[in-house]
């Protein structure tokens, strides 16, 4: 063995302590850390021939980089709908690297019982029926991907076409309909085959709404003459949060062919609050949906979960038919289920953080931050240098400045505000307008982090 490798071996329980006492420094000063920094390109180190060994590999790495990441897991990161790790999913997190199982093969281990378990919990989480099967997947991209996926397969079903195996060719091109579709739905298309192109944008409901015109959505599906599409809803749009009406969404596939998928990335978590629950009303007639969990589930990157009814499309989708692999059985083993062959066990992290803080746990992370959302808002609306540009519906505070308003000047401001190091923002464009989101959703953000990042926003606004 490797003289480097062998000595780290030997001390391996050291090495760890080590680990954990370089972490501490970063998780204690998270709330004081600057929540984004400017990109500085470093020269690239060179291979050593011998290696440094763990721990001069430690040090070097605190020095170069450790001791100057951003907390963007911090209570003051708002430029992406983004969580932080709870303290029961960094558990459990650190034992998915410790045991480093991969988990799309099920026959050889207790754990694919904790992906199974971990994704019933979720469903009773978010509401979901038992109908729903579930799988975790890298990231609301993938997800997505994987819900369009079987959504093409079932389109070609309808055409008696087994697209998986006879290919896209054919049969016609795929229409699908959606009225703010999110860029990761684009890209899937684009992976897919479908085509960006092939995406038609249903006209939005009037005023300050991003959610979609039915009666728009149902003039197109009629002008399709039964030809079977998807339709793309959305439990949360990016800017404003908005909720297309899936209950009246899903009174529709009575009468049209179309599968329905919804992209509740980070609303499918209003679920959790009596407060909001409704928004997701019919949500259990969709055939597939994407959630996120390193957004308002709090888990780290990377992770995510694809819930679908159709479980026979999913496999003939995602089978592989490596004759090392066997015949499929039950449990199907995970990499019949999703693209990846390869998969950490991403279940784990959520599983601990779902048995540390239940029902209540989430409950009161999404009341809170829904409350800080609005309570900014009401501050912006008050002020003299801000402005709403539409009203705050959940966890997402969208606004832009007042006086003469182009890109450059909330670019500038942005810029002032990430260099300030006590809140992080990102442009958005909202109706036509240059804008700003703010998006609440990290367990450990408060009223305190509130005061701090307004008064960040009145000192850097000119």
């Amino acid at each position: 063995m490797h003289k480097q490798l062998k000595n780290d071996l030997i001390h391996l329980s050291s090495l760890l302590e080590q680990t954990k006492q370089a972490s501490e420094p970063y998780l204690n000063e998270i709330n004081e850390r600057p929540p984004a920094t400017v990109f500085s390109k470093k020269e690239n180190l060179e291979i050593s021939h011998e290696g440094l060994g763990a721990a001069k590999t430690l040090d070097l790495f605190l020095e170069r980089y450790g001791n100057h990441m951003p907390a963007s897991n911090g209570p003051r990161f708002w430029g992406l709908v983004t969580g932080g790790t709870t303290p029961a999913s960094l558990m459990g997190d650190w034992l998915t690297s410790v045991y480093d199982l991969n988990l799309s093969h099920a026959a050889n281990s207790v754990a694919p019982n904790i992906e199974m378990e971990t994704i019933h919990m979720l469903r009773q989480l978010f509401g979901l029926s038992e109908n729903f099967s579930g799988a975790f997947t890298s990231g609301a991209t993938m997800s997505n991907f994987a819900g369009l996926a079987m959504a093409r397969e079932w389109v070609g079903r309808q055409f008696n076409k087994n697209i998986s195996q006879e290919g896209l060719h054919t049969i016609a091109p795929i229409k699908v309909l959606s009225s703010e579709a999110h860029s990761s739905s684009f890209k899937a298309l684009a992976m897919l085959g479908i085509g960006r192109g092939n995406m038609k944008v249903i006209s939005k409901l009037n005023g300050n709404r991003e959610a979609m015109n039915i009666s728009a959505l149902k003039i197109a599906l009629a002008e399709l003459k039964g030809e079977p599409c998807i339709v793309i809803a959305n439990a949360g749009t990016v800017n404003t949060v908005d909720f297309d009406d899936l209950q009246e969404i899903s009174q529709l596939k009575s009468e049209f062919k179309f599968w329905l998928h919804v992209d509740a990335a980070f609303g499918g978590f209003a679920a959790c609050s009596p407060k909001y629950a409704h928004l997701l009303n019919g949500i259990n007639s969709a055939d597939s949906i994407t959630i996120d969990a390193h957004k308002w589930l709090n888990v780290p990157y990377d992770s995510a979960m694809i819930f679908t009814k159709h479980r026979d499309l999913q496999i003939s989708v995602f089978q592989n038919s490596g004759a090392y692999l066997g015949e499929i059985a039950e449990p199907v083993d995970f990499i019949h289920l999703a693209p990846e062959n390869s998969r950490r066990m991403r279940a784990l992290p959520a599983w601990f953080s779902l048995n540390a803080y239940g029902l209540a746990g989430y409950q009161d992370i999404v009341e809170r931050n829904c409350l800080m959302a609005q309570k900014l808002g009401e501050m912006i609306e008050a002020s003299n240098m801000f402005h709403l540009v539409a009203p705050v519906r959940l966890n997402v505070a969208c606004f832009t400045l007042n006086g003469d308003l182009n890109a450059e000047r909330v670019k500038t401001f942005l810029t002032r505000l990430r260099d300030d190091g006590r809140v992080f923002m990102t442009p958005t464009v909202y109706q036509g307008v240059p804008a700003i989101r703010a998006a609440f959703s990290n367990w450990r953000t408060e009223e305190a982090d509130l005061d701090i990042a307004w008064q960040a926003m009145t000192e850097c606004y000119k």
